[in-house]
């Protein structure tokens, strides 16, 4: 495509990456990218999302601005307060790049919509904070066949894993593989409950949009196969390999599950 000045300057610090220029530039601005949550993990997914020009971002959130919510949401402001969050979301990626659409969904993912949400999207991200929603958000993914990059927090810690539906005979594993069903309800405490650092969201959320620009231009070492685990308190990273589950209720050769019905 052509740039036009404007652009050229704007992403120049891209289109000098050897593994990006021009081609990776335009790829971006074609691509679109479904953020589902504008929460602790949306908001700096989304801030990065447009900066780097990608071109149609999603945004899935139900939910409206909270005083609490500004120690670590930052794609939200004070004056946001008690506006729908991906109206709030929305004014703050397009003030950052004009060269982006924004789309809004004010509701929740469903087994109802999901698919149909998420069918006009290359990839999605899944910003979101409870169980049920990531084992959905995993299953449409899985049937729809997109790629998937998930981050999770909690106090210190944080989670980032890419799951890219499988083709047969390969052994790409997928969320339900790594853990097979959602916890008892109450077993594991929530953001809400137990606290998280606010800078932790930036700091997965930020690797959590590198992995999502790497998938769309196709460079780079796809983190597919592997669960990234960050220490806060300790400032290590670890990496662990995943391998897919031959006995996966999802993705296995004789699946237990073959819709969403199971979500309700």
């Amino acid at each position: 495509m052509d740039f036009s000045e404007e652009q050229v300057e704007r992403y120049a610090r891209h289109i000098l990456l050897p593994e990006v220029g021009g081609i990776g530039q335009a790829k971006l601005l074609e691509s679109k990218v479904l953020v589902v949550g504008a929460g602790g993990l949306g908001s700096p997914m989304l801030l990065y999302l447009a900066a780097a020009g990608v071109g149609t971002i999603g945004v899935i959130d139900a939910d409206t601005v909270d005083l609490s919510n500004l120690q670590r949401q930052i794609v939200h402001t004070t004056a946001s307060v008690g506006i729908p969050k991906v109206e709030s979301a929305k004014a703050s990626l397009q003030a950052i790049n004009p060269d982006v659409k924004v789309v809004e969904y004010r509701e929740k993912i469903t087994a109802a919509n999901a698919l149909e949400l998420i069918g006009d999207y290359d990839v999605v991200a899944d910003g979101t904070d409870n169980f049920p929603t990531r084992f959905l958000v995993n299953d449409a993914c899985y049937f729809a066949k997109k790629t998937l990059v998930s981050s999770a927090i909690l106090r210190f810690d944080g989670q980032l894993y890419t799951f890219k539906a499988h083709e047969e005979g390969e052994d790409k594993p997928c969320y339900r593989c790594l853990f097979r069903e959602p916890p008892p309800p109450g077993q594991v405490p929530s953001c809400a409950e137990a606290g998280v650092l606010g800078a932790l969201c930036g700091t997965m959320g930020s690797l959590q949009a590198t992995e999502v620009l790497k998938e769309l231009m196709g460079i780079g070492d796809s983190m597919a196969g592997n669960l990234m685990i960050y220490d806060g308190l300790g400032a290590e990273f670890r990496k662990v390999k995943i391998k897919r589950d031959k006995g996966c209720p999802l993705c296995s050769d004789t699946p237990e599950i073959t819709d969403l019905s199971i979500h309700g």
